[in-house]
């Protein structure tokens, strides 16, 4: 007879430790950055959320909490007493209700939890046997804001405030221009180099998000602007980097002089709501729609992995829609009739009680391209 086999039970996973998870922060990062392609501005805000989150566990292990933020995160080093804490899925729900607790939002506490889950499943995947504090976390739920977008009379206006009478104002307007004609981001455009312009084919090589590559046609016009840039006034601009933008002395262009114009130009041309280089970008994708682009190619256009993504720009195409519906339809002739929201309006206040204007007087106010829609 075959004696029976002995068989060892398996020993329960425990949770990590904070020493544990300590000691390959920095392997997780070069990973995000070498692996993932991840942005350095991704990586360096991950970083700061670990070193939240490590601030809390040492606040936790003193049973104080106050906790301070952290100007320079790291070396990611902690004290002996926090370093024995477990990680379990009750600190991790601790921590988001302490976050909510200090104000934070949805959208800054799913980043923060999204980094954390990101870091277990690195040390999972690097053959590390535990319980993963994330595995059942549930991300906070993320109010949705439609985006905010230009009609395309205030595009025509914004385009057109630039002084062309001064090197900067020339350089100024391609910008504007290019962010309009291909939906950059700001980030895009400040990094482009002089090989992204392919003018002989009209056509913007953009390394977005992650260093992914797209294509990006440009219309004539903004060939045009773009050549005259290039010839007559970036030699004039003494460069001293390879990007196709640079500012008075030589330099490469940030991403917050291009915000401040933008928001700038604006105003000068009376559009009463805040924009930044990102409204330009949403009017690119909204206006491709509404003149009969379809989702897919938008979702090209604009660089976004995930189709998802780029179906929030239908979302403002259905408040158009239903607003001209109760405008013209003739059975909501029986009560009040709902106005086509103006650019940056939300539909509801449209023509309703209290915004000072019924369906004739809103009406009146749209633009002669009819666009309008909901913003953020």
């Amino acid at each position: 007879m075959t004696p029976r086999s002995v068989t060892h039970e398996t020993q329960p996973l425990c949770p990590p430790t904070l020493a544990m998870a300590c000691e390959r922060i920095t392997p997780w990062l070069d990973s995000l950055l070498a692996v993932r392609g991840l942005s350095t501005a991704t990586v360096m805000a991950y970083t700061q959320d670990i070193a939240d989150f490590l601030l809390f566990m040492e606040n936790l292990a003193d049973q104080k909490n106050r906790p301070q933020p952290l100007v320079h995160p790291g070396p990611w080093i902690v004290s002996r007493e926090a370093g024995r804490q477990e990680i379990t899925q009750d600190t991790i729900l601790l921590y988001l209700a302490f976050g909510r607790a200090r104000g934070q939002t949805a959208r800054t506490m799913a980043r923060r939890l999204a980094g954390l889950r990101s870091l277990f499943d690195w040390m999972q995947e690097a053959g590390l046997s535990f319980l993963n504090p994330c595995e059942d976390a549930v991300n906070p739920r993320l109010p949705m804001h439609l985006p905010v977008f230009l009609s395309v009379r205030e595009a025509k206006k914004l385009l057109a405030v630039p002084d062309s009478s001064t090197l900067a104002g020339r350089r100024d307007a391609c910008i504007l221009d290019l962010l309009y004609a291909a939906g950059l981001r700001v980030s895009e455009l400040v990094n482009l180099p002089l090989q992204a312009a392919d003018l002989q084919r009209g056509m913007l090589r953009v390394f977005g998000k992650g260093s992914k590559e797209r294509l990006v046609p440009l219309h004539d016009e903004a060939q045009e602007r773009l050549l005259k840039y290039l010839e007559e006034v970036r030699p004039r601009l003494h460069p001293r980097c390879p990007q196709i933008f640079v500012n008075g002395r030589g330099g490469r262009l940030t991403r917050q002089y291009v915000y401040t114009m933008v928001s700038a130009a604006g105003k000068a041309c009376g559009i009463a709501r805040p924009i930044s280089p990102h409204t330009l970008r949403h009017s690119f994708a909204t206006h491709l729609l509404e003149g009969g682009a379809d989702l897919r190619s938008v979702q090209l256009l604009l660089g976004h992995t995930d189709v998802a993504t780029t179906e929030i720009y239908t979302h403002v195409q259905t408040e158009r829609l239903i607003g001209l519906h109760h405008q013209f339809h003739p059975r909501c002739g029986l009560g009040r009739k709902r106005a086509v929201p103006e650019p940056g309006q939300p539909a509801s206040s449209a023509g309703q009680p209290g915004s000072g204007a019924g369906p004739e007087e809103a009406a009146g106010r749209q633009t002669p391209d009819g666009t309008g829609g909901r913003g953020r």
